[in-house]
């Protein structure tokens, strides 16, 4: 398997819940690392952030992750959240994207999204052809997202750092850089009230001058994410499910 095929799968781990299984192979993945042929501008980053949490207490590696991806919308691992926010476009992107997924005879897991990051990463790494040609598609939204990790001195930039190099497209990273320098903090307690607050939606009907008002909120689309591993399945039996599985699952790179 080529190499960044490989890289793609391992970032898909490496961006998803942090688990028992990832957290017990760091060491086998920092070798791994170090083993292939790569360009330092992959190889590096990825072994920073190895490096970085193989120290770690795995629940606060945990808590982390949850306090970074988990409040707020500015770095969230759902792409079309940064492409279509909450419009209906976004409902017809997921369906597109799904309908790439099962082209390629790939379905979901049950409960988790097209645009999941991870998700879509393990899906590049099965088109082998086509694969810089889908990370270049959304480079943009990963070079966004990377600028506001890094804004958050957090170590996430490191992959997300991986990945454009993977994607090998033209970013001014300096002007992002000063784009999300102005930009207010979206996961304080002050700021996702107010993103409830004014994601109320009021449906009113009235008759003869009356009216009877009810009011929903809208949960976060990171609600919905599946905190188990993720998976694609093979709808064909063509694709071989072990494969899609990341080799830090499986336990052998």
């Amino acid at each position: 398997m080529d190499n960044d095929m490989k890289i793609l799968r391992l970032l898909s781990r490496l961006l998803d819940y942090p688990d028992e299984s990832l957290y017990g192979n760091l060491a086998e993945i920092e070798s791994f690392l170090r083993s292939q042929e790569l360009e330092d501008r992959v190889r590096e980053p990825l072994l920073r952030f190895v490096d970085h949490f193989k120290d770690y207490d795995l629940m606060d590696w945990q808590s982390e992750y949850d306090g970074l991806f988990e409040r707020g919308r500015a770095v969230s691992l759902h792409l079309f959240e940064h492409i279509h926010g909450e419009s209906r476009d976004r409902g017809q992107a997921m369906v597109d994207l799904m309908a790439q997924y099962q082209a390629a005879g790939l379905e979901l897991a049950e409960r988790e999204l097209p645009d999941y990051l991870p998700t879509y990463l393990e899906f590049c790494a099965t088109q082998v052809t086509q694969a810089h040609g889908w990370l270049a598609d959304v480079s943009h939204v990963l070079a966004l997202v990377a600028a506001r990790l890094q804004k958050k001195d957090s170590p996430y930039a490191d992959p997300f750092e991986a990945l454009l190099a993977l994607a090998d497209v033209a970013v001014d990273m300096e002007a992002l850089t000063i784009q999300v320098r102005g930009e207010e903090r979206d996961d304080t307690p002050e700021a996702i009230d107010k993103v409830w607050e004014e994601e109320m939606v009021t449906f009113t009907a009235g008759q003869t001058g009356s009216a009877c008002e009810q009011s929903i909120t809208r949960p976060d689309p990171l609600q919905y994410r599946d905190d188990t591993a993720l998976n694609l399945v093979d709808a064909s039996d063509a694709f071989d499910n072990a494969a899609c599985n990341s080799a830090v699952r499986t336990g052998s790179l």
